[in-house]
Formats: C-alpha cells, sequence, structure tokens
C-alpha cells in the first residue's frame, strides 16, 4: 500500500487534486504554516474540505509546521485541537518538543514530523517514533540507503516532485538575517532564488548560483516504493491547480503501470528541467543557474521572415498560450501566440527576437482545461420502497434512512417510480454517479414534490454524515505550558575549526576534515572539548564519525538525531542551535535532558530571557550561519576545483556571504551572513569562530575587550529585531 500525497493552497487546488486521484492531500491554516504565502484555510474552509475528501477516502493532513515562540504556544496548541477536532487525518508538526507534549496529551491525534525537523537518518527516525509520531517526512536530502533503513522503522513520507529547498531543511536563515522574513516561520523570501556570483574560475559571473531544478523522481518511485516507503509527496502549495492535477496523474500512471504524462507535467510547471534528487546523488541538472521560475517545454525554434516572429514547430497552440524565450541557454524574455503559420505559429514580445532563440511552451490553455475538466464521481447505489401505510425508505449504498411520517394513500395522483428516480437524479453539487437498483412502489402511497424532494435532501445529507464520520477521539482539555527556572549561566563556549589557544570553559572542535587527525587541534586547550556535527549525517558518516566522537567528553550536534545517537555513544549532548529552541516546552525538556543547549537564534533579547536556564546558551558573539549546503554549488566539477576552505559569494547589491567547505565523506558547504553577530547579551556567551580568530576574540572577550574590531561588519542580528 502506498499513497499519493497533493499540496493544497487553496480550495481550487484541493479539488483538483481530490478530482485527479489523490489518496490524501495536504494543505495548511491561515496561522502556524511553513507557506504562509498560499491562501490556506480557516476552521470553516477547512471542515468543508475534509467532509468532501472524506467522501472520496481522500485523507487530509494540516501543516502547522512552523516554529513557535513562546508567546504563540497557547494558541498553537488551541488550534491543533481544533484542528483534530475538525476531521484532520494528520497534523504535521516541525517542533518535535511540541510533538512530544502533544503526543502525551492527546495520544489518540496523529502526528507526523515535518521535514522541517531535518530526520535524514535512523537515529532521528528513532526518537520521532519515541515522541509519538507516526509518520517522518524525510528530509529532501536523504540518501536511498537511509531511506531503506528509516522504513523499517517508521512510515516514511518521500518528496518526489516540486521545489527543492537550497539548504538542508529546517537550517535556512538567510531570508530571516537578510530580511527579517523567517523561511522558519513560512515567510521565505526566497534570497536563494536571486542572482550571485562566486569568487572562483567560471563562477564570476552572476547567476543563479544557488537555486535548484525542480526534484522529479519520475520512475524512481518505484524505487522508493520498493524501498518501503508508504507516502509521495508532491511539492506546490504555491502552484495552481493545473500544475497539482497534472502532477497527480503523472504519479498515479507510473505507479500503475504506465509512463505518466511528462509534458503535461513540463506544462505547468517546471523548473530547470528536472533533477532526480538527492536520494540518488547529486546529477548534472541539480542545479539551474541559468534559468529562474517556470521554464515550461521546449516546443520549436524561433525564425524571422518578413519582420515577424515565427517560432517553427509541429505543435498547436491557440490565443492565451504563452511562453518563454532561451538564447544560448539563458532567459530572454516572454512571448505569446499571435497566430498560425505555415510550419508553426507567430509569436508577439516586447522584446526583440533573433534567429535561433529557443521557444518554452509555459502556459497551455487547452492542457490547462482538460486537466481541471475531471470531476471524481461517487457511485451511488439507490434502492427504494416507497409503500402505502409505511414509512419510505432508501438505501444509498448500504446506508438507509427512512423518513417521519408513513405514506397514506393518495386521493388523486399516486407516487410512482418513475418519479422517485427523477428526484434523486437531483444531486445538485454532490459528487454522486446515482444508479438504481429495485425502486419498489405498492400500493397508492402520496407524497408531494417537496416532501420527495426534502426527503431525498435529508437522506443524502445522512449518507454524507455517514461516510463522512470518522472515529477518532477529540482532543478535550489543556496542555500545560511549563516555566522555565530563568538561572544564571556563566560559561562561555566557542565552536572554531582549531581550538588552541582559545580561551573558554567549553570548546567545539569543527574540523575542516573530520577524517583528519584532530589530536593536534585540541591538545592545547584545557575546557570540555565537544565534537561538532552537523544537522545532516547520513547513516554510513554516522558509523565512520563514531570512533571520531571517542576522544571528546562529549558532541555538539545541529540535528535532533543527536539526542538518540548521544545515548548510544553514552557522551553528553549539547544541543545546537539547530535545534531552534523557541519556548518553554523545547528548552524544559532540553534542560533537563541534555548537559547543555542553545536557543533559537531567531529571538530577540527578551525572547531569550523567558528561556535562559543554567545549561542555556545563546548565539552573542561572530558568524551566523545561515545555510548548510548538502550538495556541492560548483556541480561537482571535482577535476578543476581549487579545494579552497573558503570562496564568497556576492549578491546583486554587492553584500559578500562567506562560503566555507569542509570534508566528511565528501565535500560539504555552509553559508555564512554577510555580517558578523555582536549582541549585547551580557551574560550567555556562544561564540562561532569557524571563519574567524578564535584564539583571539575568546581571549578578549575574556578580558572584556571591545572585539568589534576583530569582527569586522556587525548586526545585532534578531536581538532588537523580531523577525516575521
Amino acid at each position: 500500500m502506498c499513497e499519493i500525497l497533493a499540496p493544497a493552497g487553496d480550495k481550487n487546488s484541493a479539488l483538483a487534486a481530490i478530482n485527479s486521484g489523490a489518496d490524501a492531500i495536504y494543505l495548511g491554516l491561515k496561522q502556524f504554516s511553513a507557506r504562509s504565502s498560499a491562501d490556506n484555510f480557516d476552521l470553516s474552509q477547512l471542515k468543508e474540505i475534509i467532509n468532501y475528501a472524506a467522501i472520496f477516502g481522500v485523507k487530509v493532513h494540516v501543516a502547522m509546521n512552523t516554529l513557535v515562540k513562546q508567546s504563540e504556544v497557547s494558541s498553537f496548541l488551541s488550534s491543533v485541537c481544533e484542528v483534530w477536532n475538525a476531521g484532520a487525518d494528520a497534523i504535521i508538526m516541525q517542533d518535535i518538543f511540541l510533538g512530544r507534549a502533544v503526543h502525551e496529551a492527546f495520544p489518540q491525534m496523529v502526528l507526523h514530523l515535518s521535514t522541517q525537523a531535518g530526520v535524514c537518518n535512523e537515529y532521528g527516525a528513532r526518537l520521532a517514533k519515541e515522541f509519538g509520531f507516526s509518520r517522518v517526512i524525510l528530509a529532501r536530502e536523504t540518501a536511498f540507503e537511509d531511506i531503506q533503513k528509516i522504513t523499517d522503522i517508521i512510515e516514511t513520507e518521500v518528496f518526489v516532485q516540486g521545489a527543492l529547498c537550497t539548504c538542508f531543511s529546517g537550517q535556512c536563515y538567510l531570508s530571516s538575517f537578510a530580511g527579517g522574513n523567517s523561511g522558519n516561520r513560512g515567510r521565505c523570501k526566497q534570497p536563494c532564488r536571486k542572482l550571485y556570483s562566486i569568487d572562483r574560475s567560471g563562477f564570476e559571473e552572476r547567476a543563479y548560483r544557488l537555486s535548484p531544478s525542480d526534484l522529479c523522481a519520475g520512475e524512481n518511485i518505484i524505487k522508493l516504493k520498493e524501498a518501503g516507503v508508504y507516502s509521495f509527496k508532491i511539492e506546490g502549495r504555491m502552484r495552481r491547480p493545473e500544475y497539482v492535477a497534472a502532477a497527480v496523474d503523472y504519479y498515479k500512471s507510473i505507479l500503475s503501470g504506465g509512463e505518466g504524462d511528462l509534458s503535461a507535467l513540463k506544462r505547468t510547471y517546471n523548473r530547470g528541467n528536472y533533477t532526480r534528487g538527492l536520494a540518488f546523488g547529486q546529477d548534472k541538472s541539480f542545479l539551474s543557474p541559468a534559468v529562474q521560475g517556470h521554464m515550461g517545454e521546449y516546443v520549436g525554434t524561433v525564425k524571422i521572415a518578413g519582420g515577424r516572429a515565427l517560432c517553427e514547430s509541429p505543435a498547436r497552440f491557440v490565443k492565451g498560450d504563452g511562453f518563454k524565450i532561451l538564447r544560448s541557454g539563458k532567459e530572454v524574455c516572454g512571448a505569446v501566440y499571435d497566430g498560425d503559420c505555415r510550419g508553426g505559429f507567430y509569436l508577439g514580445s516586447t522584446k526583440r527576437l533573433k534567429n535561433g532563440d529557443k521557444v518554452f511552451v509555459t502556459t497551455d490553455t487547452s492542457l490547462n482545461q482538460r486537466l481541471l475538466s475531471k470531476r471524481r464521481l461517487l457511485t451511488a447505489d439507490i434502492f427504494a420502497r416507497f409503500c402505502e401505510g409505511e414509512y419510505p425508505l432508501v438505501s444509498i449504498n448500504g446506508c438507509e434512512y427512512v423518513g417521519r411520517q408513513k405514506l397514506e394513500r393518495a386521493q388523486n395522483r399516486p407516487l410512482n417510480e418513475e418519479d422517485i428516480i427523477t428526484c434523486f437524479r437531483k444531486v445538485g453539487e454532490l459528487p454522486f454517479k446515482v444508479i438504481f437498483g429495485n425502486v419498489q412502489v405498492e400500493g397508492a402511497p402520496f407524497m408531494n414534490m417537496a416532501a420527495l424532494n426534502a426527503f431525498r435532501r435529508e437522506a443524502y445529507e445522512n449518507f454524507i454524515a455517514h461516510i463522512t464520520f470518522k472515529e477518532h477521539f477529540p482532543a478535550e482539555g489543556e496542555i500545560a505550558v511549563p516555566e522555565v527556572t530563568c538561572a544564571q549561566n556563566d560559561l562561555t563556549a566557542v565552536i572554531c575549526s582549531d581550538l588552541n589557544g582559545v580561551r573558554a570553559d567549553i570548546g567545539i572542535l569543527k574540523p575542516d576534515n573530520y577524517f583528519a587527525d584532530l589530536a593536534p587541534l585540541v591538545k592545547d586547550f584545557g575546557g570540555e572539548k565537544y565534537i561538532y556535527l552537523p544537522a545532516f549525517l547520513s547513516g554510513n558518516e554516522i558509523e565512520k564519525l563514531k570512533a571520531v566522537c571517542a576522544p571528546f567528553d562529549g558532541i555538539y550536534c545541529e540535528g535532533f538525531y543527536g539526542i538518540a545517537l548521544a545515548r548510544e555513544l553514552n557522551k553528553p549532548l549539547f544541543a545546537g542551535i539547530g535545534y531552534n529552541v523557541a519556548n518553554t516546552i523545547a528548552a524544559n525538556f532540553l534542560a533537563q535532558n541534555t548537559k547543555y543547549f542553545c536557543l533559537s537564534k531567531e529571538l530577540t533579547a527578551g525572547e531569550c530571557a523567558l528561556l535562559r536556564a543554567h545549561n542555556g546558551f545563546i548565539l552573542s558573539v561572530g558568524g551566523i550561519k545561515v545555510m548548510d549546503l548538502i550538495y556541492c554549488p560548483f556541480g561537482r566539477t571535482c577535476k578543476t576545483c581549487d579545494r579552497r576552505r573558503e570562496y564568497t559569494l556576492t549578491d546583486e547589491v554587492g553584500r559578500k556571504f562567506p562560503l566555507r567547505r569542509y570534508e566528511l565523506s565528501s565535500c560539504r558547504f555552509e553559508l555564512y551572513n554577510c555580517a558578523n553577530l555582536c549582541a549585547d547579551n551580557a551574560h550567555v556567551r556562544l561564540c562561532d569562530c569557524t571563519l574567524l580568530n578564535g584564539a583571539l576574540i575568546s581571549r578578549e572577550l575574556a578580558e572584556g575587550k571591545n572585539i568589534r574590531e576583530e569582527l569586522g561588519e556587525i548586526t545585532r542580528g534578531h536581538f532588537n529585531s523580531p523577525v516575521l
């Protein structure tokens, strides 16, 4: 068994998904949704869609997958209960600790752990199951080998189609620090889709250096099914209904043994002509540096004849169809259909087109109409008995409904079989295909047309209530929101790639090469020594790193999987900034169950003050990591790579973002903010000196000196400026 799970950013997309045969849909509320720019749903609209979907046995998963601040926790938990009581089949959450609290209070709720939680190995999967989640939505970067292992632990949902995030799931802060709009709170402005240059030979020209192509797993969905994946997820709550319909059609066809209509999929939305995704390794088409946005499908080439631009193509188009023009592989402009001509069709464009320009169709109105013309109908087998002196009875798919009054003998014209059939054919907006079985009329029963119509409406309402009823216990009561004792923590911790000369209570080694000899990098450090583990590690990498972790006092980990891994290694855990701790439920758990933990770097000073604990830290000085890249931004051009430790990514306004390369099983990259952090929170200091002189900065901090000169361009981050 498996399901096709389709996106529903609005009602029209939800209907397109259901009518195209989706097994389940996912959508968001107006609040707490990681796609806040979608139309989303209020509670009454949600109930309407849930009931409509239930007619066809289609499940509805509600995404409540943003980071939740302390001031929002009560409202969030109330909304979770309302959504469940409205009939949602599952609730998608990012905050694994909030999920744990919800599960303890309401074990009947079905919880799915969002891809934003970054589950990418079996340790993360085990923790999700332990905390009460019944399914994990795997990080898009999860390797196929790990997918196979995770399916043996917990039900899995895997993305097979749609946009890919540049950064590893749940660890992107570029929109947050570059513009104040947090991706973790559903307000990403997609700065990764902008033009950048990189100071490496061949990459100096501005292009879409961080923009991945769209994912299209295609026939690889069969491999995923054989690996045990249950749910195949189509990304796209921001996309149009025709895209949703085309994507559902495509994957339903492949799962049933067909080839799927890839042409329709490309024409409805296609960024970069597709990549198979990182589950199967980075391919040559993973990035789309030349084209941003919908690319469409190639249909022909421009020829200038008689002063007009025509597209030489066997394809036929109509008024209203739109196109994108590429020249030497780069986007030039858009164009529209401007009439048929021999051997093709004319193009209308505000820019001058040239011979040889490539033409891609991006709006195919005839295709869109066909995709959206489908209507899924439920077969309603109707049997009826209208007998004089008895209560009228109708059975719809075995669901019986009996009228309130006995049928009297007709004075004039009695009710007949055709009257009943004609009446019950009136289904209005109900998605029924009515088929009549035995319609029995005995004696001379009387029922006027108004009463018969009312009986029909009541019978259909009773049938709808029967088939949409969900037997899950309602969520009643409240979840207590704990307080964290605002205790002082005077310890200092420093993240650095070389701990020699660093003055701090805790040194967190972040190596440039994890499998080099690390002993010389910590030999002169006298404090607690922790090894830095990134948010993404494959199962194979974890196995190799266990020996690397052995000499250290503990592990500092940016991913939730660190909780389960630390237990197995029997080592203290320093829960990193990547845990995105933003409320007391998360902070209270970590304060009691880890040696140390960090608060989210997206909190203000006031918000941090509510969550301080004796073992809690706040990033207050140093670099601000804004992205983890689990792919090579240079397209794996390894033979010509200069393999530098640090590059510079420059945006359209000249801002420079450090791009760090380090080595694990392969090259990995981190992107840092264009300005370093220098916040004046006086008590708790976590310093990220990955790209800075850790020995100098830590010494000057310890001596109470001003370190602004060493930091260069600085920002106070979100300490005074809350994220949206």
